[in-house]
């Protein structure tokens, strides 16, 4: 007896769907820290849009701009705020990037995935692919929605604008600081391999790095220099100016520190101002308009050690024995 097949072989209703494989299993193992940044990322959102519209409310009670309007005028919320943002890409580093690997060396996970038909490499790559799409996401719209509320606003919030709350925390930096943190933190995490010795070497390195970029910051673009008389004010045009340094300047152009002729008293300073030939200030200064400029010659930098990092990550992780 045989059996014939009459009808024709029906194809799959449903096509296979993006999250599956690697996607689904990266996506499923990390799902709690998704959760929670995807959260966090929400509800500061929220918090930045209900700040600004409290500081519109306060302005527009106060006849701003028409009116002058005293500063402070926002109180403990921005400042907790500012803290946040700025702590955000440490965090990041020590809670998603240092136990991505190093989680996975030390509870067996890596040897039990690379052991099924899934390539070292190919599963690294998903892990941070993963990693860095998260975290990329998360501070691009938070940076993008307190640039939003700090732009129109800055002359009467208290931070100017080379100030870490708002230099680090607007534009591309935010996002590209974090990547190249968490970058730092996966490395350290694949180079100690257990996740409490990542998390706290990547908790220092975070520190000291932030410390080194604050210092580096004002070194992103070329001061501009400014000679006015010695008696006149600043000019009117320099408000949002960052000072450099700053000198005194005889009529043939010698460079004098700025306490050259601090004496005493009067006569003494008069006498000195005198005997040298002193006639003019010279500014040194950042101009705000060089700040978008900074900011992305900043991000390329950081985003360059997170590609370095990156790489070197893949390249070690992918020889050495699981």
């Amino acid at each position: 007896m045989s059996t014939t097949l009459t009808g024709k072989p029906t194809a799959r209703s449903a096509r296979p769907g993006v999250l599956r494989g690697l996607t689904w299993l990266v996506l499923r193992q990390h799902r709690a820290t998704l959760a929670c940044v995807l959260a966090l990322t929400v509800l500061c959102s929220l918090w930045i849009v209900y700040q600004r519209g409290q500081l519109n409310d306060l302005l527009d009670a106060r006849g701003w701009p028409e009116k002058t309007v005293p500063q402070p005028v926002v109180g403990d919320g921005y400042r907790n705020l500012t803290a946040l943002l700025g702590l955000l890409p440490g965090v990041l580093a020590v809670f998603l990037g240092a136990p991505l690997i190093s989680a996975d060396h030390e509870q067996g996970t890596a040897r039990l995935v690379t052991t099924q038909s899934v390539t070292r490499r190919r599963w690294l790559v998903a892990k941070l692919g993963g990693c860095f799409l998260i975290t990329l996401v998360a501070c691009s719209v938070l940076s993008a929605v307190f640039t939003w509320w700090w732009r129109p606003h800055r002359s009467v919030l208290p931070d100017i604008w080379m100030d870490a709350s708002v230099f680090d925390t607007t534009g591309p930096v935010l996002p590209a600081l974090a990547l190249f943190l968490t970058a730092a933190g996966v490395t350290i995490g694949v180079l100690l391999r257990r996740i409490l010795a990542s998390m706290v070497v990547t908790l220092v390195f975070s520190v000291v790095a932030q410390t080194v970029w604050g210092m580096f910051r004002d070194r992103l673009a070329a001061p501009r220099t400014i000679t006015y008389p010695l008696d006149a004010d600043l000019p009117a045009r320099l408000h949002d100016a960052y000072e450099v340094d700053r000198w005194v300047a005889s009529a043939d152009g010698r460079l004098y520190g700025w306490g050259s002729c601090a004496e005493p008293t009067e006569q003494a300073t008069n006498a000195c101002i005198e005997e040298k030939g002193i006639v003019d200030n010279v500014f040194e200064y950042l101009d705000y308009s060089q700040m978008a400029a900074m900011q992305w010659t900043g991000a390329g930098i950081l985003l360059a050690g997170t590609v370095v990092l990156t790489a070197f990550t893949l390249w070690w992780a992918s020889r050495r024995p699981l």
